[in-house]
């Protein structure tokens, strides 16, 4: 069944056997009023095919983030369309938000919890996805005790756990080392591969983008626009070092600093 988000004006409703994930038609957002108004977003138009990996790039303060918020029905467009496939998706953010007096396993089965589980079947539940994430034997760690890199991966089981198909990621790995990121990226798009989902991950990092993605999405800067984008068609295993996925990121690149140099002279 097909959840939609959207202005009161504009509302459509999508056969689900044929409805993208996602599908954002002319999406405007504009903070504040009259003279102190800053347009986030404007017209943009963006459709995630149900089980892609599509990445956003684009400048700081081009509106990623606030698109993302849309999607998730955090916030609501000024105008335009958001439309849904199935259940509100979930929201990773750069810090992991786990509750510090919780075990990794509690902070999995919260989600569990709030969906009325039964107890027994929560159990099973939370071990499954623990093992799906290589965390098993970090059941009974709280978050201090966890690294950067497996805080992220309770995030990743408890979105799962909320029976997520469709997951957003804002910049997940902006704050960990290279090494750990490189780890998560396998784990991610392995993850992703077995379990089915769609996923929109937005970050600053081309490199990471075109190491993930199936399509790479170019945002304009303020206010954001797709105004570019480009399919990774890399064959074999994909690393962020490898050189296929540098010469992409350095086209990408080009025409991302064309964008911050053309919102730097107006």
């Amino acid at each position: 069944m097909s959840a939609v988000i959207a202005d009161g004006n504009r509302a459509v409703t999508s056969s689900p056997t044929t409805a993208p994930a996602i599908r954002l038609e002319g999406v405007t957002k504009v903070f504040g009023r009259g003279g102190d108004a800053v347009v986030a977003l404007d017209g943009l138009d963006l459709t995630v095919d149900v089980g892609s990996f599509v990445c956003l790039v684009g400048a700081s303060g081009c509106g990623k983030s606030t698109l993302l918020n849309i999607v998730a029905g955090l916030d609501a467009p000024t105008s335009g369309l958001v439309e849904i496939d199935g259940d509100r998706p979930t929201l990773i953010f750069q810090e992991a938000a786990l509750f510090p007096w919780l075990t990794t396993a509690e902070n999995v089965e919260l989600a569990l919890r709030l969906r009325g589980v039964p107890s027994r079947q929560r159990r099973e539940t939370v071990a499954d996805l623990l093992d799906l994430v290589h965390l098993s034997g970090f059941a009974g760690k709280r978050p201090h005790e966890l690294s950067g890199g497996m805080r992220q991966r309770v995030a990743l089981a408890r979105a799962l756990a909320q029976e997520a198909r469709i997951l957003l990621l804002d910049e997940p790995f902006g704050a960990l080392d290279a090494i750990t990121r490189d780890l998560l990226h396998e784990e991610l798009e392995r993850i992703w591969r077995d379990a089915g989902l769609t996923i929109l991950f937005v970050t600053h990092n081309v490199r990471e983008a075109v190491r993930l993605g199936q399509r790479v999405v170019l945002l304009s800067s303020r206010p954001g626009r797709a105004v570019a984008e480009f399919p990774v068609v890399i064959g074999g295993e994909r690393r962020i070092e490898s050189p296929e996925v540098s010469a992409l990121a350095i086209t990408i690149g080009q025409q991302l600093s064309e964008q911050v140099r053309r919102h730097a002279s107006t």
